[in-house]
């Protein structure tokens, strides 16, 4: 899987984008993704990621995490056959977008590290990107359980 991560903060620690980076490799070979598969993650401060949702999503809010999932289909979406296509294409999945000073708060909120707290993000930003969501409450057990297994298997549970 190929993962690119961009840190426009320019403060993100090697060992954070290395751990976001891991458990993002780590998630895809739990869901079985293909090795093409490619997605790009995005650390910026709490105002860039009020700029992107306002934009995106008409709500005039810093948040912790956005989602630009390439295969949700739109009804004003061009649809592309790709079985029309020859050669081998990688995957493109999407873009995760994370403020890292959000990270902060809610970590120091919750009352466990800035690391478990940005891994919880870049998973939570990762299954939406492959199709899970909480719009339901069936759909939100499904999704939370998934994320809580991924996190445990990795390692990075949460501080009790």
């Amino acid at each position: 899987m190929e993962i690119d991560i961009f840190d426009e903060t320019e403060s993100v620690q090697n060992a954070h984008t290395e751990l976001v980076h891991s458990l993002i490799a780590f998630a895809g070979e739990y869901l079985k993704l293909a090795s093409d598969t490619e997605l790009s993650i995005t650390f910026v401060d709490n105002e860039r990621i009020r700029e992107i949702n306002r934009e995106f999503r008409n709500k005039d809010q810093a948040t912790d995490v956005i989602s630009f999932a390439l295969n949700d289909e739109m009804d004003d979406d061009f649809p592309i056959n790709m079985e029309s296509i020859t050669g081998a294409f990688p995957t493109n999945i999407g873009d995760i977008i994370i403020s890292t000073d959000k990270t902060a708060e809610q970590a120091e909120s919750y009352g466990h590290s800035f690391e478990r707290e940005l891994g919880f993000l870049a998973l939570h930003g990762f299954l939406h990107l492959n199709g899970y969501d909480h719009m339901t409450e069936e759909d939100e057990k499904e999704m939370f359980g998934l994320q809580k297994e991924i996190l445990d298997a990795y390692g990075l549970k949460r501080d009790e």
